[in-house]
């Protein structure tokens, strides 16, 4: 049986194939069109998905797009209907396109498969899956447990914005829900939008700002926005948001809340902001653990698997895993719509299908590392770099061109690392990764300001080897998709000295808080990728090489891309980013390449030309 999974036409577009329950392929539009968030049909990502398996479109027995666009167009009806007038201005520049294009997205769906194959027969081949349920597929079906209790939290789907369920076999059952307006997601990017940052691309920086903040707004959000039962559900008062029916997140109510406006993008960010974000950042952990603590009492399974965008916050991921009652945590690196592509396939396969879970045998899980987006050949590499003016040198030997690698990391540079298949989900993995040295207190700011060209608070994740990671963290749970967050180990740690101690707002990223400073956030957490040799083999080669050097088996690892820009797609895109950045090095297959060698007519700054994020 094979099935193609598609999201489309909100954010993230992506494709997904699978083959009788095994996940062949998966990538996100982004990565072809360069077109961040890139919400269009996946094409490209479609006929990549069928060309790495060798099949054709009318090949598909089934193919599943993640949701349901008429039971979404009820909940737009209703919701303003049920609030009418308010926001009839907006609903009135809605209801057009919605008429026009998403009413009718069966038609437009079949009309673009169409295009990618003139003999499919979508008549019989079309299904639809419920938003939840394609997250809640995407969560359970690949994760290594028989049986687990599901938690999905994003911003909305058709009407749902927090599910929970059961997955038992190859059975998958969703019992209880929260609906719209009602939407953990939704507050967290209220708060995205009231500090400046965009909605659906900046709620990781909130994420990322709040450690520098006092959650001292805790209570004026408890008491003014949200009010919280017992077992982590949860209501929004509407009178302080307008996302229901308005255009913006938040109105002038939500705003004297905090005493302050909102932040307009770009701005320099006051330690009013920082304070704001810890504060929500402080209420969104204690609604998951309410509720995952409720889930688990109320199903008796003490496994959990989770998805849905809020399930990127790895804050969250980390206190759930250290303070709940929960045995076992698994998580869908996808998590956000691009996933959905992935669960829509799964749920078809099992539900409607009624496929068997392929065996787990020795796989940590089913996911493959979520290495399943594009590779090149060592032949192809070359003549698109050859073609795109570069010089390198082609290194054979492997244990050479690690030792190549973890030598000029040891001596400061920044190495573009693109090496096997792409990586599905916002995470780069050690696939289309930027390295360096995290012993290297300058790294941060020098990676923020001179390679990725952004903001200057934002952290670094570290990648360690697997077997070494409860000696450099305080974590004894694998992380191979950087979706958990823990402290340093506390012999790693340094206190900062007493002139650092005085330092406030975003200048304490500058202080040394321990031996690896630039992975260490300014309370001592770090979001960790632990590299396993079974799913990166090469990956974890080159950290056990620098580990010899070193004595260091950590590196910093951060996604291959400048700000705003999607990751590195093909070799001419990461010959683009050595050039146009303050990057030093590119190890791309068997090619290394030196910044230093190329045509200094090729060094072209290109930031610029991408919408801030």
């Amino acid at each position: 049986m094979r099935i193609l999974g598609v999201s489309a036409f909100y954010h993230d577009s992506a494709a997904a194939l699978v083959v009788d329950g095994e996940i062949i392929a998966a990538a996100q539009e982004e990565r072809f069109s360069r077109v961040k968030h890139d919400a269009r049909f996946p094409a490209s990502a479609i006929r990549y998905c069928l060309d790495a398996s060798g099949l054709t479109l009318t090949d598909i027995d089934h193919v599943v797009f993640y949701e349901k666009p008429f039971v979404k167009f009820e909940r737009l009806l209703e919701t303003y209907t049920a609030m009418a007038p308010k926001g009839f201005s907006s609903f009135r520049r809605a209801l057009p396109v919605w008429l026009r294009e998403k009413l009718f997205q069966k038609d437009l769906l079949i009309g673009a498969l169409k295009d990618i194959d003139e003999g499919f027969d979508a008549v019989d081949r079309l299904l639809f899956s419920d938003h939840h349920m394609s997250h809640a597929a995407s969560a359970y079906y690949p994760s290594p447990f028989d049986r687990a209790t599901v938690l999905t939290l994003d911003g909305v789907g058709e009407w749902a914005t927090t599910t929970m369920g059961v997955g038992d076999g190859c059975d998958l059952t969703l019992t209880h829900d929260l609906q719209f307006p009602h939407s953990l997601g939704l507050l967290y990017s209220a708060f995205t939008y009231y500090c400046g940052f965009r909605v659906n691309s900046g709620e990781y920086k909130l994420m990322g700002l709040a450690p520098y903040g006092t959650p001292r707004f805790t209570q004026a959000i408890l008491d003014n926005l949200v009010d919280i039962k017992p077992d982590g559900s949860f209501r929004l008062n509407m009178r302080f948001f307008d996302y229901a029916t308005g255009m913006r997140m938040t109105n002038k109510r939500f705003a004297t809340v905090f005493g302050a406006p909102a932040r307009k993008a770009e701005d320099a960010i006051s330690a009013h902001y920082m304070d704001v974000a810890a504060s929500i950042q402080a209420v969104t952990e204690e609604i998951m653990l309410k509720l995952v603590n409720h889930v688990v009492a109320e199903t008796g399974v003490s496994t959990l698997c989770l998805a849905g965008g809020v399930a990127l916050n790895c804050v969250a991921n980390g206190r759930i895993l250290r303070e709940s009652t929960v045995d076992d945590v698994w998580i869908q690196p996808a998590a956000g719509d691009a996933g959905g592509a992935l669960g829509a396939a799964l749920a078809a396969y099992h539900q409607h299908s009624g496929g068997e879970r392929p065996a787990l045998g020795d796989r940590p899980d089913r996911m493959a590392g979520s290495y399943l987006g594009t590779e090149y050949s060592q032949a192809d590499i070359e003549r698109r770099l050859t073609e795109a003016g570069a010089k390198f040198e082609v290194i054979e030997d492997d244990a050479q061109y690690l030792d190549r690698a973890a030598q000029r990391l040891s001596e400061g540079a920044a190495v573009g690392w693109f090496q096997g298949r792409m990586e599905f989900g916002p995470r780069a993995l050690g696939g289309r990764s930027i390295l360096a040295d995290p012993r290297d207190g300058d790294a941060q700011t020098t990676l923020n300001l001179k390679i990725k060209f952004r903001e200057s608070f934002r952290p670094f994740a570290p990648s360690v080897l697997a077997e070494k990671a409860g000696d450099w963290f305080q974590l004894d749970h694998a992380s191979p998709y950087m979706l958990l967050v823990a402290d340093v180990a506390t012999d790693k740690q340094v206190e900062p000295t007493d002139e650092g101690a005085s330092v406030k707002g975003l200048d304490r990223r500058r202080q040394v808080r321990s031996t690896i400073p630039a992975v260490t956030h300014v309370d001592y957490s770090a979001r960790v990728q632990t590299v396993h040799e079974d799913t990166n083999p090469r990956y974890h080669q080159l950290l056990t090489r620098f580990e010899a050097l070193t004595g260091c088996p950590v590196l910093v690892n951060t996604s291959f891309n400048v700000r705003g820009e999607p990751i590195v797609h093909t070799p001419e895109d990461a010959f683009r980013c050595l050039m146009g950045t303050g990057m030093d090095c590119l190890a791309i297959g068997n090619c290394w390449l030196e910044k230093d060698a190329q045509n200094p007519d090729l060094l072209v700054p290109y930031h610029t030309e991408f919408a801030l994020d």
